[in-house]
């Protein structure tokens, strides 16, 4: 299966995995599934820890050679996933979920999320 991972579950994941529900850490741990992480959640966390919003168990560049070497792909930026953002509903505003769900859309993959705004895009969200 395929899986595109939240910020707030990439970070959970790194820092506070309990908050995570056992099936969920096993779908990101199962090594058949094919994962991926937007570069969007990078930018945010930069943005968040440079503001002092964010506090992270190890730097920036350490958590994505992390991510990397847990087999999580980072998913670039394509314009497609730009053009599918301008065809969303306002049901969320923040940019980055904005993006995240229409890459997500683009790309025909599940998110894993434990925001439930993401269900009222046509999004299949896990959790």
């Amino acid at each position: 299966m395929k899986y595109l991972i939240d910020t707030q579950i990439l970070i959970w994941f790194y820092s506070e995995a309990k908050k995570i529900p056992l099936p969920i850490v096993n779908i990101i741990q199962n090594p058949e599934n094919n994962l991926a992480v937007s570069v969007a959640s990078f930018w945010e966390i930069a943005i968040k820890s440079s503001l002092g919003k964010l506090k992270l168990p190890f730097d920036l560049p350490q958590m994505v050679e992390e991510t990397l070497s847990n087999n999580i792909d980072i998913l670039g930026i394509e314009v497609a996933h730009i053009f599918e953002v301008s065809n969303l509903p306002f049901h969320h505003s923040d940019p980055f979920d904005r993006i995240i769900i229409s890459q997500a859309i683009s790309e025909n993959i599940s998110i894993i999320s434990s925001d439930k705004e993401f269900d009222n895009y046509n999004v299949k969200r896990i959790w």
